[in-house]
């Protein structure tokens, strides 16, 4: 996977989670599990986490505003523009909440019957990677262990 910025100028690997996993689903299938919001909703998060949507403009440019409730009651509102949206092979987003800035870049790669998904989260400095790093990584595998669950749900 690509490790340098958007301007191509420096990496980012002391700065990035990346996570990729096989899901037994085809690639159109799995795409669809993001691009649709009943379905995002449902699996987008770590464990005991669900989320509210709010708006959900699924295009270049697009806001994607919801609140994500966590298991002790928390509510963690989030903001996020859609920078790219290449379907069903991709999808980058900003995410704008205070105090929590990074770029996500989702890959969709069909290999036969199956999807690799690609999963690239870019953070502004490398501090603030290590400051959450604890609970990302975990929080990631989770998002993709719920992703193969609610692929079986989408028709």
């Amino acid at each position: 996977m690509n490790t340098t910025d958007n301007t191509g100028d420096k990496s980012t690997a002391d700065r990035e989670f990346v996570h990729s996993r096989i899901i037994d689903a085809p690639r159109e299938r799995v795409f669809r599990a993001f691009a649709e919001p009943h379905h995002l909703a449902r699996w987008w998060g770590p464990d005991g986490f669900s989320s509210t949507f709010e708006v959900f403009e699924f295009r270049p440019g697009g806001i994607w505003r919801f609140v994500m409730h966590g298991p002790d009651g928390t509510d963690y509102p989030n903001e996020s523009v859609f920078r790219e949206v290449v379907v069903p092979e991709r999808v980058v987003f900003e995410h704008l909440s205070e105090g929590h800035h990074f770029f996500m870049t989702i890959t969709f790669t069909a290999h036969g019957d199956q999807t690799l998904v690609g999963w690239r989260q870019v953070f502004d400095t490398a501090a603030h990677k290590q400051r959450i790093a604890s609970f990302v990584e975990k929080a990631n595998e989770q998002n993709l262990d719920r992703l193969a669950a609610e692929v079986r749900n989408v028709g």
